[in-house]
C-alpha cells in the first residue's frame, strides 16, 4: 500500500521505513510562474501564495509545500522599507539598523500582524487543504541570516568584528522575535518550520560556532517544545561548517549542490540526522533533460541508502525549469524502486 505523503516525509525523518525516499524540492518562482501571477503577488498575498503551492502540489508528486517566499517579512515588520519588484525578490530600501541607537529603538513587532501574519495565514490555508498529502512548512530566518538583514550583511559582519558584545544583543534580540513567528506557523498547522541562514555559511566554522550556532539551537528548542519540526537551510558551501551544523538540533537539513554529497552523508549520518539536497539547481534541472534528472536523482537515491534521506535541488528550483523535467525529479524516486525491483528480478 501506497503511503501518503506526509506519512512518507515523517517516517524519513524518524529513521522508519518509507515505501520510496520523500521528494521535498522548494518551489518559488515557480509557483508563482505557473498560478500565473506576478512574484510580488506571491509575496504579498499569502492566499496567492498557499494557492500556487497547492497547484504545484496538484501538477507535481511531491511530500512537502513550503510557504517561503523571501526573507525580509520580520525586517518589514520591525520598521524596514521593503521593496516588492514586479517580478524580484523583495527586499529592505536600506538597512532598519544601521546604530546602536536605531536597535535601541527596535520594538517587538506582533507575529499576527503585518507581513508575518501573511505569512502565517499561507499555512493556515496550506495546512487546512492538504490533509496526509503532504508535509506543510512555514518559515522563519535564523537570527545570524536576520541580523544580516537587519543591519545590512556588510555592516553586520564587520560589527560581529568589531562590537561582539552589541552584535549578540542583537541577535538574541532577533531569536526571540523568530521564535515568536515559528510558533504562529506552527499554530496556523505547521508540521515543520523552514529556518534560513545561507549568510551563515560566508563566515568561518569558529565565527559560525559563536555566532550562529547557539541562536539557531535555541530556535530549534522552542520549536521542538511546541511540539515541532525544523529544516536549517543553508546555501552555500557548508562543508567546513558540517560538524557544527549537525548539532543545531534540527530534523531535517539542506544541503547545497556546493557541498560534497559523500561528506553530507557521512557528517549527517554520523549524526543520526536526517538531510536532503543536493542536485545543482541549475545545471541538473533548469538546463537538464528528463532522462538526464532522474539517472542523477537515482545516483543520490542509491548513495543515501539506509541513510534518513529526501531528495531536493541544493536550493530553490529556479522560475524556468521544464515542466518535464520537474515531473521527472519528483518522481524518480518511484522508478528508482521500480528499476531496483527489475534488477532483483533478473
Amino acid at each position: 500500500m501506497e503511503m501518503s505523503g506526509k506519512t512518507r516525509f515523517i517516517n524519513a525523518l524518524e529513521g522508519k521505513a518509507t515505501d520510496c525516499v520523500p521528494v521535498f524540492p522548494l518551489l518559488m518562482f515557480i509557483s508563482a510562474k505557473h498560478s500565473g501571477i506576478s512574484y510580488r503577488e506571491f509575496a504579498t498575498n499569502g492566499s496567492a501564495l498557499a494557492q500556487a503551492q497547492l497547484l504545484m502540489l496538484d501538477k507535481f508528486p511531491m511530500d512537502a509545500i513550503t510557504a517561503c517566499s523571501d526573507a525580509f517579512r520580520v525586517a518589514s515588520d520591525l520598521g524596514g522599507e521593503a521593496v516588492f519588484p514586479e517580478e524580484g525578490t523583495p527586499y529592505l530600501a536600506q538597512p532598519l539598523v544601521q546604530t546602536e541607537q536605531d536597535f535601541k529603538s527596535l520594538v517587538v513587532p506582533d507575529a499576527n500582524k503585518g507581513r508575518m501574519a501573511d505569512r502565517v495565514r499561507a499555512v493556515r490555508e496550506m495546512s487546512g487543504s492538504v490533509g496526509d498529502r503532504c508535509a506543510v512548512l512555514g518559515w522563519v530566518e535564523m537570527p545570524y541570516a536576520e541580523a544580516c538583514s537587519v543591519c545590512g550583511m556588510v555592516n553586520f559582519m564587520m560589527l560581529v568584528m568589531e562590537n561582539s558584545t552589541l552584535a549578540h544583543e542583537i541577535l538574541l534580540f532577533l531569536t526571540k522575535i523568530e521564535i515568536q513567528f515559528a510558533l504562529a506557523q506552527i499554530e496556523a498547522g505547521a508540521d515543520m518550520i523552514g529556518a534560513g541562514d545561507a549568510a551563515a555559511s560566508l563566515i568561518s566554522p569558529d565565527m559560525y560556532e559563536e555566532f550562529a550556532l547557539p541562536y539557531e539551537q535555541m530556535v530549534c528548542e522552542a520549536i521542538h517544545q511546541a511540539g515541532g519540526r525544523v529544516k536549517l537551510h543553508v546555501c552555500g558551501n557548508t562543508e567546513p561548517h558540517l560538524p557544527f551544523m549537525s548539532t543545531a538540533g534540527a530534523d531535517l537539513y539542506n544541503v547545497d549542490h556546493m557541498v560534497n554529497f559523500d561528506k553530507a552523508l557521512s557528517a549527517y549520518g554520523a549524526a543520526g540526522c536526517c538531510f536532503k539536497g543536493n542536485l545543482d539547481p541549475v545545471s541538473d534541472l533548469l538546463q537538464s533533460d528528463p532522462v538526464t534528472c532522474e539517472k542523477l536523482c537515482h545516483t543520490l537515491i542509491s548513495k543515501a541508502t539506509g541513510s534518513r534521506y529526501m531528495l531536493s535541488p541544493g536550493c530553490e528550483v529556479p522560475r524556468d525549469t521544464p515542466d518535464d523535467v520537474l515531473t521527472a525529479f519528483c518522481q524518480s524516486p518511484k522508478t528508482y524502486i521500480n528499476l531496483e525491483i527489475k534488477k532483483n528480478m533478473t
